[in-house]
């Protein structure tokens, strides 16, 4: 089952179910959020709770998707009740990086690598526990709340001080934090976790720094496990044609971590299980079109397909003027 978030002919929110070129509106809700707590409420599943409130309406997904009037599959009504997160450095990666990696251990030992490369190394060797054990914690930084999001087809807002605005394809996992303080996994979307890389190439530690930029997940919430093996295509139109285009793999079978263990890294912190709350959690790539000499323009055009997904994520990018100036500071 797939569903989206949209906005009806008078812009109320809605969710729907996605049937082919076809949207069934779920009776009895406005918001996925509402859908997700009714099901906990209910000890159903949320494909099961949807099956329960039945369809009303239906609407044609392509419109929808042109008068953009489609949401992120996942969002809270209060943006500083949603948490966007993301982890790195989850990926296998290029061949060409582990044997980098593994060339450089038998040189110099471990204290030869770079400490993205230890990361690695050790995500690789301890990311994957067995036993229901915890694993080795993975690279996670903090990406803003809700208000840093746009809805699919729009253009994330770049910075005027930004160096680089590039896409990163990811899978998103999309949570509920239950009344009883327990994260529920709703499902997973396409996302595109946009960063500035070349701040963070300068020195890893600008990393916070360049992942505070907008980002945009969806337009579908696919229900239920993440496939072990996906495989996605990236593409930047500009001037609509194709740029710069290539696919990746991601799934639990081309990742060092497995999911549960990125889960528990991420919900292990007391703060990030209040109950009402909505976390969405970018769980790393293994491509960047600035890994292959791109430079990014203003009104660039980001496209993200997984089949299995559902329809792709399509963004553009727009230079905006920063709403902070140096000495600007009111002093009470």
């Amino acid at each position: 089952m797939r569903l989206i978030q949209f906005e009806t002919d008078d812009r109320s929110r809605a969710v729907g179910i996605v049937d082919g070129d076809t949207i069934r509106r779920v009776s009895s809700v406005a918001t996925m959020r509402e859908l997700a707590l009714k099901a906990i409420a209910n000890g159903r599943t949320l494909a099961a709770e949807v099956e329960a409130a039945g369809t009303e309406e239906t609407y044609d997904y392509g419109t929808l998707l042109e008068e953009m009037r489609v949401l992120v599959p996942l969002d809270h009504e209060d943006p500083a009740h949603c948490l966007i997160a993301g982890t790195g450095l989850t990926h296998m990666g290029s061949a060409a990086a582990r044997d980098q990696m593994n060339q450089k251990v038998q040189e110099g030992g471990e204290q030869s690598l770079t400490d993205s490369m230890r990361m690695f190394k050790w995500g690789m060797e301890g990311g994957r526990p067995e036993g229901g054990e915890p694993g080795v914690q993975p690279e996670w930084f903090y990406k803003g709340d809700g208000s840093i999001v746009v809805r699919p087809g729009a253009s994330y807002p770049v910075p005027a001080f930004a160096e680089d605005e590039g896409e990163e394809p990811e899978v998103v996992g999309l949570y509920v934090v239950g009344p009883d303080g327990k994260p529920y996994r709703l499902g997973f979307a396409i996302g595109n976790e946009a960063t500035d890389h070349v701040m963070e190439k300068k020195n890893y530690l600008y990393l916070p720094h360049a992942k505070l930029r907008h980002c945009s997940y969806g337009p579908e919430l696919r229900v239920g496990d993440l496939p072990r093996h996906i495989e996605g295509t990236v593409r930047i139109r500009r001037n609509g044609d194709v740029l710069w285009e290539k696919s990746f793999p991601t799934g639990e079978d081309n990742m060092c971590h497995s999911l549960a263990n990125l889960e528990f890294h991420h919900f292990k912190y007391e703060q990030h299980l209040r109950p009402g709350d909505v976390h969405v959690q970018f769980m790393g790539t293994s491509v960047a079109s600035f890994a292959d000499g791109i430079k990014t323009e203003d009104g660039d055009v980001f496209e993200i397909s997984i089949p299995d997904f559902g329809r792709p994520l399509v963004n553009g990018t727009v230079r905006t003027p920063v709403p902070y100036a140096m000495s600007s500071m009111a002093v009470l």
